[in-house]
């Protein structure tokens, strides 16, 4: 029987061996799988903690429930019903300005205005920042298809203050990112669309709202949709249900592979703590970095374009607070930073007002904080008793909280939100014609074509597809 080796045991390495295994019992393909994970879990940056009735997510917190492939496998491993949208009666998103929290207007889509007299009486954009975002409906859209940097696009349609306030804190936020050198091709193609199509960002999401279906009511019998959604026990129920779903015989874990070599029409998968192993297909389900290190014998191009695709390091920092200490109301989901307020903190989630089912009772609030990016990576490196320092210190200046939390948990990402710079695209291109030319061989995870959940569990689904395709030729 073929064989095909997983490497890497996150959100993408679990994708691809539940296809590969949903095959097989289906009896649709005589393929087998092993799945190989340097950690003792699986689930990679997907981590979900339950302490003392606190449920606490030590990396993403939500997926985007209009890229539809995480709500499929969550429906195919039998936990549709365990899905959870946000508590829309809180909602509504912050922006820290001048030392004061600002609402984001009613009607703001991605960056975009769309309803005037929210936008007109926001606090959060002066007067002349204002009239500069409605320069959108008259200035003429770019000329050639030549990316850009997010920043530049940004400054160009809506202006600097746009650009500071609203576009970096939001959308490079998602990435941990620096918006002048993030590639817009690779990381926001929708805008040039928008561009393109409509000469004008703000006519694009006019239009865009006019044509976008009534919202159905949600069915009686299902989840309650949103544009965020996660899960009742966390993030990490995903996860956790779909390797429930694999044969443990098929799962190694702490093992670290150090190297692949080329073997006939195959591969041998070499590591620390196991025998070489031998593989008809290998789908490398891994950060690009640690691609690149694993695959050094395979192909020097493809290392070599594997190691230009930056990473960045990122810390969460989890805080429960009694309610009773909290001197002011918290009001929507939370905040974000722009960095031109100097702050060493990016953004604060209230978790316990944006999810149902994230703390014991009421009695208590729930909150996480984030740090590093590409703006402040060396925070990421301080100890707990330093990076707990800073953060509460932070929150003491923005929120006025003093209190000592009554738990308190910090997760590390060293080097682990790839980074979509300008010429990623053509990096891509690279990386996919030397892929053509080692037949069996596939790449996956949020390296390369999406950085969210639902992308990772796409390109793992893929690989495995284009795997057995390879095998059954």
């Amino acid at each position: 029987m073929k064989k095909v080796v997983i490497i890497g045991g996150g959100i993408a390495g679990l994708a691809a061996a539940y296809t590969l295994a949903e095959k097989q019992k289906q009896g649709q393909a005589e393929i087998d799988y092993l799945l190989i994970e340097r950690e003792e879990r699986l689930g990679g940056k997907v981590l979900t903690e339950q302490v003392d009735g606190f449920v606490i997510e030590g990396g993403p917190d939500c997926f985007l429930s209009q890229k539809p492939w995480a709500a499929q496998l969550a429906s195919k491993v039998g936990i549709r019903d365990d899905l959870l949208g946000t508590n829309e009666e809180n909602q509504g998103t912050y922006v820290l300005s001048g030392g004061r929290l600002h609402k984001l207007p009613e009607g703001l889509m991605l960056m975009v205005p769309t309803k005037i007299i929210p936008f007109a009486m926001s606090s959060l954009i002066s007067w002349p920042g204002k009239i500069r975002m409605a320069f959108d409906l008259f200035l003429p859209k770019k000329k050639g298809d030549g990316d850009e940097s997010l920043a530049d696009f940004v400054t160009r349609r809506l202006g600097r203050e746009a650009l500071e306030k609203i576009a970096e804190p939001l959308i490079g936020g998602i990435h941990a990112g620096d918006a002048h050198t993030m590639s817009l091709k690779a990381s926001f193609p929708r805008f040039l669309e928008m561009e393109r199509n409509y000469g004008s960002l703000i006519r694009a999401m006019l239009a865009a709202r006019k044509k976008a279906p009534p919202r159905k009511p949600d069915a009686k019998d299902g989840p309650r949709y949103t544009y965020f959604m996660s899960f009742r026990r966390g993030m990490g129920e995903l996860p956790g249900t779909v390797a429930a779903c694999l044969d443990s015989a098929k799962v190694l874990l702490g093992r670290r592979v150090t190297a692949v070599k080329r073997a006939g029409k195959g591969f041998l998968v070499e590591g620390e703590g196991m025998e070489p192993l031998k593989a008809d297909a290998l789908i490398v389900a891994t950060m690009a970095n640690h691609a690149a290190e694993i695959l050094h014998l395979v192909d020097p191009v493809l290392r070599e374009k594997l190691q230009e695709i930056p990473h960045v390091s990122s810390a969460t920092v989890s805080l429960a607070f009694r309610t009773c200490d909290i001197n002011r109301p918290l009001e929507g989901f939370g905040f974000v930073i722009p960095r031109i307020e100097g702050r060493k903190i990016m953004a604060v989630t209230y978790s316990s007002r944006k999810w149902k089912y994230r703390v014991p009772d009421d009695s208590v609030i729930l909150m996480r904080i984030f740090v590093g990016g590409a703006a402040n990576q060396d925070l990421v490196a301080l100890d707990d008793a330093e990076m707990l320092k800073m953060v509460r210190a932070e929150l003491e200046d923005i929120l006025g909280i003093r209190a000592e939390p009554i738990m308190a948990r910090i997760y590390r990402w060293f080097q682990g939100m790839p980074q979509y710079t300008l010429g990623h695209l053509e990096r891509l291109e690279i990386i996919e014609k030397r892929l053509q030319e080692i037949p069996g061989l596939y790449l996956a995870g949020g390296s390369y074509w999406g950085v969210g959940v639902p992308d990772c569990i796409r390109s793992g689904t893929e690989a495995a597809e284009k795997a057995i395709a390879h095998l059954l030729k």
